[in-house]
């Protein structure tokens, strides 16, 4: 039964493949013009849409157009119900050749789903779904907002909570103060564009103000602020330590005071705590300290924000004098007619008294020596005569004790040779010379200092150097001289026993120093009145001095102007001057420079921020075109003022238009001041004449009116684009994506460019009416092809498109994919396994493949994905075997339209190589029995399916499996093998691995 019924729907399915024969013949009979038909295709389909519920366009367009033979019919499906303008017509609903325009949308009745329908005798198309929502940004609340208040140098958060909004992608900007002064981001300062929130690192006292939070809403056209948010510095705050005890040991009967101080607001007020109880205020005095007076002491400091403790032990001690901690020094030196201290030290508690002896000899103060309070001798102008023991005795009430030194007199250092006053050029060479002589038995060194510093020869290389020519010599060399190398130089000649210093003054000419002190005192609409105070001429008479001005708009921070001032020449001895030809109510900050016979020497620092007063505008939009819209409405376009022209808050335009007999002019506000469109919506009356103009307006009055345009009132409609897209240039990114740029297509009003759509197919294999499309925003003027066939040669062409349709095609840009073969890639390694030579067959493109011009090696870490990458045209390369570790080296072609695939090899290191070897005869015997056992288990086919099932594929230069282990115990668990054989098998998987390694 089964047979018959395959045999009679064999025979049915030749009967109906004879009968579409005689169908296709019949077809082909008909006339040529039917032959030409076909059926629908979309050229353009509906767009996502999100309609601003304020957009005073009040209509939406949805578009859609089909190439059809007969022209097809459009019909419209919203949430999957047709929308029947002929049976149930609608005054929200039209459709303007194919197109569907909404007017009057409504959020309740238009939200949704709409797909295009395009039918004709050949069959049906139905377009993608193209989505309607409505956008909104709510306003923020008017309620005061809190202030902040922060400490200077402690961070701020400053938070937005910004309003309901539909789409949620906004933009987040914060303004200062006053419009437009937008906060610009930077290392202290940071918008999260998440939350809207400013964080504000380190506060300064600068930041101080008003801060409101400016929403941007780019898919609806609309904006928002917040009100000001107030950033105070933090009045109040808890108690810090500005001064506080620390542990102390001090002799019994000496003085001490103890002393905290602390900072906060209000002051704080501080209090004693002696071993947890009380023991006074302010601070502590002890004339004469006790072995009672020791104990734990807390300093306390308190204000209504808050308490600090302090905590130290003061300790009061006695003993007898001691100098086994700091002896007299046994060597004391001196310089002949010099000055000569020798100290006395011991440990001793109550201070000591103190009595010094010359051998024998009891000393006294006298007028060369002197016995100071705490025991040390000083003697003056000593001489050979001096020199002896010298012994210290200290004696109290707990003991006494003596310590001796022996004094020797040396040659005194003296300047032999001294630098003298130098005047040098900025760049020029110069020697400050400097000999000395000095106790033959000691060692002397030279040391030089500028303007108390002390020059260090080792970092200070670039322009100082040590002359040593001699022993009594230090010489300095000043090279390539600067301006800042001008100053008191002292030379000193130093031994370990005295010194001579000698001094010098080095004056430079060469470029003016920057002024100080420029800052504004009386500010204007247009001008300021500038002052600052004379900076270093260098030796060379000031010739000149040039006001520069920075604006808030400036982009760069260096983009700094020369300025306009009232006298126009400033010369060397002016201190002042009137800044002119300034933008009213715009920030600015001011600098000023020098000039000498040398040149413009360096800017002085920038003064404060101020701002211009504000003033009417003196500005007029340009480019103002009026139009008829397609339903009779009045729409003005118009080129908007640059904000450094606003002149004030509340900037806006007044639009204006009246019939050309008509004496009285209609006019309306538009408040945005970065709008360029206006709209209105009664109809116009046609064929009369129309003029219109635009002028400006803000807080201080009404500005200059533009240009009259004059129009007629014919209804017009739109047109699509009349220019092709330039330049179109597409670049290969791998086998299957490449990259495509062109210029953008600019168009006058009304008939805007909406976006561009980018068509691709593969010449000689697709079908141009079925190629892939990208639709982009007219903002874009690249985008990425995707899913392309790898090994074909591509057309793409782009065209500019509207609501009235799309406009001409580019010239066509081809591109030839990279090659899609993998690399047959093979490894050596060295003698004496130092170095892995890898090398691959070449590869070259065929005719539809774009040009190889070389290789990339990736040398990257089993597990890792990063490594060294290296490119070569050969097609070999070497590298130095590594010690250990598991490798993979990746190898792909490298071409004009891309990558190729990547071909993969392993490495393993030297140690496991060396593991190898030390089992080599093993392994020679196991390799044997490999072969051998795999051969009688497995046949040919089967291990060729393992091999396939197993990915056991990847092959070596001998062409074996490099995964052949695992094939092998696959083979041994197929042949049923006993207890005895599976140990065997253990055993000889070990070694298959370490076969694998790398033999």
């Amino acid at each position: 039964m089964f047979f018959t019924s395959v045999y009679f729907t064999t025979i049915e399915l030749l009967g109906c493949f004879f009968i579409l024969n005689i169908t296709l013949a019949h077809l082909m009979s008909c006339s040529s013009e039917e032959a030409t038909g076909f059926g629908p295709i979309f050229e353009e389909e509906p767009l996502d849409t999100v309609y601003a519920e304020d957009s005073p366009e009040n209509k939406i367009s949805m578009n859609c157009r089909a190439r059809a033979n007969p022209p097809a019919i459009i019909k419209w499906w919203l949430n999957n119900w047709e929308i029947k303008l002929m049976e149930q017509p609608d005054e929200h609903f039209s459709l303007v050749g194919g197109n569907l325009v909404i007017t009057n949308p409504d959020k309740g009745k238009h939200a949704g789903k709409y797909v295009c329908v395009a039918k004709n005798v050949y069959g049906t198309v139905i377009s993608k779904e193209a989505t309607v929502k409505f956008g909104y940004l709510n306003q923020f609340p008017t309620d005061e907002r809190e202030p902040v208040h922060v400490k200077e140098g402690q961070g701020a958060v400053l938070l937005c909570s910004p309003p309901s909004r539909y789409p949620s992608e906004v933009l987040f900007r914060w303004i200062y103060n006053d419009f437009p002064n937008f906060i610009i981001p930077d290392q202290r300062r940071f918008v999260s564009q998440t939350t809207g929130n400013m964080y504000i690192a380190k506060v300064e006292p600068s930041d101080v103000g008003n801060y409101s939070c400016f929403v941007s809403s780019p898919t609806i056209g609309k904006s928002v602020f917040s009100m000001p948010i107030p950033l105070l510095p933090q009045i109040e705050s808890a108690p810090e330590w500005a001064e506080h005890i620390n542990d102390t040991e001090k002799d019994v009967g000496s003085e001490l005071t103890l002393r905290c101080v602390a900072v906060g607001k209000p002051l704080p007020w501080i209090r004693w705590l002696k071993d947890g109880y009380s023991y006074g205020k302010g601070e502590l005095k002890f004339s004469s300290l006790t072995f009672e007076d020791s104990g734990m002491y807390q300093c306390v400091a308190e204000n209504e924000w808050g308490t600090i403790y302090a905590s130290a032990e003061l300790r009061v001690v006695s003993c007898a004098p001691t100098f086994i901690y700091n002896p007299v020094k046994k060597v004391l030196l001196g310089a002949e007619n010099g000055r000569v201290v020798i100290e006395c030290k011991p440990r001793a508690a109550p201070k000591p008294k103190f009595i010094w002896k010359r051998g024998s000899e009891l000393l006294t103060n006298s007028s060369r020596m002197l016995i100071w309070d705490d025991g040390s001798l000083e003697i003056l102008n000593v001489s050979k005569s001096d020199e002896g023991s010298y012994t210290c005795y200290a004696e109290n009430d707990r003991g006494k004790s003596n310590s001796t030194g022996t004094l020797t007199i040396t040659e005194a250092t003296k300047i032999t040779v001294a630098p003298s006053d130098t005047e040098a050029v900025v760049g020029d060479t110069t020697i400050l010379q400097c000999s000395a002589s000095f106790d033959p038995s000691l060692d002397i060194t030279f040391i030089w200092t500028v303007d108390s510093y002390v020059i260090n020869f080792y970092t200070d290389f670039e322009h100082y150097e040590l002359l040593m020519g001699h022993e009594n010599r230090g010489d300095l060399l000043i090279k390539i001289i600067q301006v800042r190398h001008a100053g008191h130089y002292s030379c000193t000649a130093q031994t370990i026993v005295d010194n001579a210093t000698a001094e010098a003054d080095v004056s430079v000419k060469g470029l003016p120093g920057p002024p100080g002190g420029v800052r504004v005192e009386e500010i204007g609409d247009t001008s300021v009145k500038l002052r600052w105070s004379l900076g270093s001429d260098h030796g060379s008479s000031l010739i000149q001095h040039v006001v520069q001005t920075r604006d808030f708009y400036a982009l760069d921070p260096e983009d700094w102007k020369t300025a306009s001032t009232s006298p126009v020449f400033l010369d060397g001895s002016m201190e002042s001057a009137t800044v002119i030809n300034l933008y009213p109510w715009m920030q600015y900050e001011f600098r000023v420079h020098a000039i000498n016979e040398f040149g413009a020497g360096e800017n002085s620092r920038p003064s404060i921020k101020i701002k211009t007063w504000d003033a009417r505008p003196t500005v007029a939009p340009s480019e103002v075109i009026g139009q008829v819209g397609i339903s009779g409405e009045l729409i003005v376009t118009w080129t908007p003022v640059k904000p450094q022209f606003f002149f004030g808050k509340k900037f806006g335009y007044i639009v204006a238009f009246k019939q050309h007999e008509d004496y009285e002019w209609k006019w309306a506000t538009v408040e945005d001041p970065e709008t360029r469109r206006y709209v209105y919506k009664e109809s116009m009356t046609p064929d009369t004449e129309i003029q219109v103009k635009v002028s400006t307006y803000n807080n201080k009055g009404e500005g200059p009116s533009s240009l009259i345009s004059h129009l007629l009132t014919h209804v017009i409609s739109l047109s699509a684009p009349t220019e092709a897209p330039l330049d179109v240039y597409a670049r290969q990114v791998t086998s299957t994506e490449a990259l495509v740029w062109w210029l953008p297509v600019y168009q006058s009003p009304p008939n805007w460019v909406d976006g561009y759509q980018i068509r691709y197919w593969r010449k000689y294999d697709d079908n141009e009416a079925a190629a892939s499309r990208v639709i982009v925003h007219r903002t874009v003027n690249q985008t990425r092809l995707e899913n392309m066939r790898p090994d074909s040669h591509y057309l793409i062409e782009v065209r500019a498109f509207n609501g009235a349709g799309l406009g001409p095609p580019s010239d066509m840009c081809f591109i030839f994919p990279a090659p899609s073969r993998l690399l047959r890639v093979y490894k050596y390694v060295s003698f004496n396994r130092k170095w892995l030579y890898l090398y691959w067959d070449h590869i070259y493109n065929y005719w539809n493949e774009s040009y190889v011009e070389g290789y990339k090696i990736l040398f990257r870490k089993e597990g890792e994905r990063y490594g060294k990458l290296y490119t070569t045209g050969r097609h070999y390369i070497d590298f130095p075997m590594p010690e250990t570790g598991d490798y993979v080296i990746e190898v792909r072609a490298r071409c004009e339209g891309g990558d190729g695939p990547i071909s993969q090899i392993r490495v393993q290191g030297e140690y496991c190589l060396l593991l190898i070897i030390h089992h080599f005869p093993t392994l020679i015997m196991l390799m044997i029995m490999k072969f051998s056992i795999i051969s009688s288990m497995c046949s040919l086919q089967e291990l060729k399916y393992l091999s396939h099932i197993h990915r056991c594929s990847s092959t070596d230069v001998t062409g074996i499996p490099a995964d052949l282990s695992y094939c092998f115990v696959l083979c041994l668990g197929k042949a049923s093998l006993g207890p005895e054989s599976l140990s065997v098998a253990a055993v000889l998987l070990l070694a298959l691995g370490w076969m694998n390694l790398g033999l």
